[in-house]
């Protein structure tokens, strides 16, 4: 009976670790999506400051040249601050997704060895039953 209940538990945590490994998946591919919107930001504004350096109208020399350099440079920094924000939850949920799974992995391991010692035992004692 102890030794079905030392499997049950054993399952139990390689499911938490199966479920908690398809998160941690999750994450990072959310962080290469984050990594990956900071470089398409980042060539829109080199394209958008190239054009407006460029524009006959109010490029480069014009008065109105840096009231819309400022405007693209703050609407900028604010996509990047977003983006900053969201990749370090990002890093937070990694970090707490992999504690847990070093915790899981402790605790399995834990169990195992109450297995085995379990099996020895009923080893032992069925050897020793049987032998009599």
């Amino acid at each position: 009976m102890a030794i079905s209940n030392f499997q049950e538990k054993l399952l139990f945590y390689t499911q938490q670790k199966s479920r908690i490994s398809m998160e941690l998946s999750n994450v990072q591919m959310d962080q290469l999506s984050a990594s990956k919107s900071v470089q398409t930001k980042q060539q829109e504004y080199n394209a958008q400051l190239s054009a407006l350096y460029y524009d006959e109208e109010c490029g480069y020399g014009t008065e109105a040249y840096s009231q819309i350099l400022l405007e693209l440079q703050n609407e900028h920094e604010f996509e990047l601050a977003s983006i900053n924000s969201w990749e370090s939850q990002l890093d937070i949920q990694k970090e707490n997704l992999e504690t847990q799974l070093n915790e899981i992995q402790a605790y399995e391991n834990t169990w195992q060895k109450l297995l085995m010692t379990a099996i020895k035992n009923d080893f032992v004692y069925g050897g020793i039953s049987g032998g009599k």
